[in-house]
């Protein structure tokens, strides 16, 4: 499958960088002003990427104009992270074109996907293969997906389902503990455990609140960060521009 010009900003900013951070808005958490002004300090601040999504969807009408406003008011790519075939909108670059491999549910590693495929092809958008695994505790997607959730004490689990992954053709991994889980995100562990295990980018998303914790993901192996919850509490251009350096401090600390 060839990059599409999304992925290959992806993958020509990670060679140059490192490491990335993406910006994860959820139209349903903020006002529509708050989540453009949001994803527009996030850009300012040096963002690699905005993604629009989350769990449940209450508006298709409010996805559309969120992401239409978006996209006009950033100089990054807009990318979806879909939480089912509603989520789908013209107005962004790209979409997360997932796979919930760890689902006791067969819909949510290909039922919805192919009937996500025919829209993705009509609108002309372009597909990124994402092979998605939850952490526990899951939050609102391990209920949704019904997920048969990787324990935060088996690494050798979750870097298994990372490498099938790699192996089915996935081009990314994310594992994901869910929405602000007290339990933070996942273990350093796990993330040292799926990154030797692949050699595909990894995504690590849920629980990163703080510029440390950023920097402590990015140093045992993630090569990006999504960040929504702690972005959604304080979207400011200076809270956004701490995270990225952290991020890029993990990156010469992990060189080391």
């Amino acid at each position: 499958m060839k990059l599409g010009k999304t992925e290959k900003y992806i993958t020509d900013e990670l060679a140059k960088k490192g490491a990335l951070l993406f910006s994860l808005i959820d139209p349903d958490d903020h006002s529509e002003d708050n989540a453009v002004n949001t994803a527009k300090n996030a850009s300012d601040a040096g963002t690699d990427i905005i993604l629009i999504g989350g769990s449940t969807l209450s508006s298709q009408d409010k996805l559309d104009q969120v992401a239409k406003r978006i996209k006009e008011s950033v100089d990054v790519p807009v990318v979806l992270f879909p939480g089912n075939v509603s989520w789908l909108t013209r107005y962004a670059d790209a979409t997360y074109f997932m796979s919930l491999l760890n689902s006791k549910n067969p819909y949510w590693i290909s039922g919805a996907q192919a009937k996500g495929a025919p829209i993705i092809k009509k609108i002309g958008m372009e597909p990124i293969p994402v092979a998605y695994l939850v952490v526990e505790p899951g939050g609102t997607v391990g209920k949704v997906g019904e997920v048969d959730l990787i324990k935060r004490n088996d690494p050798v689990r979750a870097a298994s389902l990372a490498l099938a992954a790699e192996l089915m053709g996935f081009h990314f991994v994310i594992t994901d503990t869910g929405s602000n889980p007290k339990e933070g995100h996942v273990p350093l562990e796990m993330i040292a455990a799926v990154k030797s295990a692949i050699s595909i980018p990894y995504i690590v998303a849920g629980g990163i609140k703080t510029a440390d914790q950023a920097k402590s993901v990015v140093k045992a192996g993630a090569d990006i960060i999504q960040v929504g919850t702690a972005f959604e509490k304080d979207g400011s251009t200076k809270k956004i521009k701490d995270m990225v350096a952290a991020v890029r401090e993990g990156v010469k600390v992990r060189k080391k």
